[in-house]
């Protein structure tokens, strides 16, 4: 299971944390699943190891990860900015979960990249930024949490591994494989599911608290979404989903409500790619997924200014939700050349 991590990483990683005492572990805004699964899942581990750790993340996680072993001891700089500081401040290493530019941490990127303690970087995302003193970045990996099992395997440290970290872990890998159905370039994630179980892991629990269960608002704002704000574009054989803050309004929206609206419209026969745009304070922030490797990331970086996974990706636009919309419709021939030949779109 440790076979695609170097050895020579991770080894530099072991001696970086057996130098250490206080150790804080941080992801990216609106962290999701593999973001604290992954943060949450080595806090447990380097807990088990004696150190002195703690989770620091730039703004709330959504409810649906509140039953993990740990959540309510993670730190939120929006809400405790002057812990976070002092916390981030005090530490001896920072590892940095399931991100690969600073700017993906928003308010708080200042005070991890100001802070003078050695960073590490753990992240399966594409073109990481060499912000780190060690880089662990793999890419081709289902999730950050699945790398950091691996990573922990290297080191050594497996037998340490207890049923809070593995819990944490393996909600990670279920959040962003979709339950082991999407994002599984190696074979023996199986296996790391099988190691998970041993240590006692109620992996149906993981699905129903993290994937199938949700608000009465939530259900009615999808609802909404699918039935009223659903675009098809047949020749291109992509879906547009656009949800404005009146909408949002409309259903007492709340973070993490509309997680996994982006896959709806793949459900479609034929369909290759979809992409939702959401209208928060600031920007447009825009989700994009696809399947038979239709590059969405290329989507995302040429017009959101963002990227991503190959078929999971996202950005941010700066406008109007029709300025959002309008760019993505007449952009669209320019990508038909991806799409896969044969099978078409038809609806009926």
């Amino acid at each position: 299971m440790d076979k695609l991590i170097n050895s020579d990483k991770a080894k530099e990683l072991r001696r970086l944390i057996e130098e250490s005492e206080k150790i804080v572990l941080t992801c990216h805004v609106r962290p999701d699943g593999d973001a604290i699964g992954s943060t949450l899942g080595f806090w447990h581990l380097l807990r088990t190891l004696g150190k002195e750790a703690c989770v620091i993340v730039p703004d709330k996680a959504p409810g649906s990860l509140y039953f993990l072993p740990g959540f309510k001891e993670i730190g939120v700089y929006t809400c405790h900015p002057e812990f976070c500081e002092k916390t981030v401040a005090e530490a001896d290493m920072i590892i940095c979960c399931d991100f690969n530019t600073p700017s993906r941490q928003d308010a708080l990127a200042p005070v991890i990249q100001g802070a003078h303690s050695r960073k590490v970087l753990v992240d399966h995302h594409q073109e990481p930024d060499n912000f780190a003193d060690l880089m662990i970045s793999y890419p081709d990996m289902s999730s950050t949490c699945e790398l950091v099992f691996r990573i922990i395997a290297a080191m050594g440290y497996y037998s340490e591994v207890n049923l809070d970290c593995a819990t944490c872990l393996l909600t990670g890998i279920i959040t962003d494989t979709r339950n082991f159905t999407v994002n599984i370039k190696h074979p023996d994630l199986y296996e790391i599911l099988m190691r998970l179980l041993e240590k006692g892991v109620n992996k149906e629990r993981i699905v129903k608290e993290a994937l199938n269960t949700r608000s009465f608002w939530s259900l009615k704002l999808e609802a909404f979404a699918l039935s009223e704000k659903l675009e098809i574009f047949t020749s291109h054989r992509a879906a547009i989903i656009t949800l404005s803050k009146d909408d949002l309004t409309r259903f007492h929206y709340e973070k993490g409500d509309t997680e996994g609206l982006v896959n709806c419209p793949l459900e479609i026969k034929g369909m290759v790619y979809s992409v939702f745009m959401r209208e928060d304070s600031d920007c447009i922030k825009v989700s994009a997924r696809s399947c038979d490797g239709f590059p969405v990331s290329e989507i995302c970086k040429d017009l959101y200014g963002g990227g991503g996974h190959l078929q999971a990706a996202g950005g941010e636009f700066y406008g109007s939700l029709e300025e959002c919309r309008r760019l993505l419709i007449d952009s669209m021939n320019k990508y038909d050349k991806y799409l896969p030949k044969g099978a078409r779109l038809v609806i009926t």
